[in-house]
């Protein structure tokens, strides 16, 4: 199968030269995503929030590879303020509670200042 590249037709993209996600084979590499509603261009300055428009974002990614957030194997948090983590759980739950991806959480800066976490994830097609 032929490498194929998703792109969310967020500026970000063609400024600084990376694709949403990278399709090879089985396996979907979907890039940093925050919690920017790319149709507006606008972020909530809530933590909870730009988690579940992450959600949405990576969603639309992984349904354009024709897999599902079901289909995460592993999932890496970025938050830059560590102790807002927690806030989070319950939108984690929500979307990951019965796929119980490998995880990893970082603390560390983002590239905006409104970014308040940053979410990747690498999923395996079922079929």
């Amino acid at each position: 199968m032929a490498r194929k590249l998703i792109s969310s037709g967020s500026t970000f993209e063609a400024e600084i030269g990376y694709s949403r996600a990278v399709v090879d084979g089985k396996w979907v590499f979907v890039s940093g995503t925050t919690g920017f509603d790319y149709a507006t261009m606008t972020i909530s300055g809530d933590i909870v929030e730009q988690t579940a428009q992450c959600f949405v974002n990576i969603g639309a990614a992984l349904k354009e590879a024709r897999a599902s957030l079901a289909d995460v194997v592993r999932v890496t948090y970025v938050v830059p303020e560590a102790a807002e983590f927690e806030r989070c759980w319950p939108v984690l739950r929500k979307y990951f509670g019965e796929v119980r991806p490998a995880a990893m959480m970082i603390s560390a800066g983002l590239a905006d200042p409104r970014m308040k976490i940053e979410i990747e994830v690498t999923a395996r097609r079922r079929k």
